[in-house]
């Protein structure tokens, strides 16, 4: 239930997602309020990226809807559905930066193939993007240059080339260590207040997901559905589950919210 305010961002209502005639994913039923940051959880192989890409537009769901600020995106012509992607920004796991191109270049590519902004436009907006996340020195670097945590830093520049409202985190702590995907996770809740964009997150770290993530819901590879919806605290805490509690509690070492690790 939402509180004061707070509008749907996002809903998905009946969503089947698969591959020919394998559904990964069924019946799933779940809304993303407006500002808040989302989880999708569960065990490596049940579908959590499946299930993103459906809401990015990158897989035609089986059946079923994506519903984005009241308009039904898989609904609507393509010209639409490019319309409202441009309103999202997505880190996938591995950065997906081109090689060939400087960070600096990355991050303008979005400004280049979307808006009609002149060079010194572009220059700037660049430069801007690059400070938020820390990585303004890095500009002329290549990725390759770069370290795990600095490439996913460059890939959420660019991912905020175009001030999205909704931004989509594809395991964005995978192949970081601990201290640099804590301080991921600090910038992404910064982003999140700052620029005031809702967020979701494909994620099975639990330090992360209990550090910022407000709701969510679990998806169980054994049913192929979601079996439980919540933050990642209460399910850790409150879900009696046999599936959600196997994968909560390999939490209970590690520190969130005071706990001692």
């Amino acid at each position: 239930m939402s509180c004061g305010i707070s509008t749907e961002r996002l809903r998905v209502q009946n969503l089947i997602v698969g591959f020919g005639d394998r559904t990964v994913q069924r019946a799933l039923n779940f809304s993303v309020r407006h500002g808040s940051i989302f989880a999708i959880m569960g065990g490596s192989g049940c579908g959590k990226s499946t299930v993103l890409k459906a809401m990015i537009g990158l897989l035609r769901p089986m059946a079923g809807t994506v519903i984005v600020d009241d308009e039904d995106y898989w609904a609507a012509s393509e010209t639409r559905r490019s319309a409202i992607g441009r309103r999202f920004g997505v880190l996938f796991q591995s950065g997906a930066l081109w090689s060939s191109m400087t960070v600096a270049e990355n991050v303008a590519l979005p400004l280049q193939m979307f808006t009609t902004l002149d060079r010194e436009a572009i220059g700037a907006l660049v430069n801007l993007k690059l400070s938020l996340v820390g990585l303004l020195e890095a500009a002329d670097r290549m990725p390759s240059e770069l370290s795990g945590g600095m490439r996913k830093r460059a890939a959420l520049a660019r991912a905020l080339a175009l001030d999205p409202e909704i931004l989509f985190f594809d395991e964005p702590s995978a192949g970081l260590d601990p201290v640099t995907s804590n301080r991921l996770d600090d910038l992404i809740v910064e982003l999140s207040r700052g620029l005031g964009a809702t967020v979701v997150i494909v994620s099975h770290e639990l330090a992360s997901l209990f550090a910022i993530c407000d709701d969510g819901i679990f998806l169980d590879a054994e049913s192929g559905t979601a079996i439980a919806q919540g933050s990642p605290r209460a399910l850790r805490d409150q879900c009696a589950l046999p599936a959600v509690r196997a994968f909560m509690e390999r939490g209970r070492n590690v520190s969130a919210g005071g706990e001692s690790a």
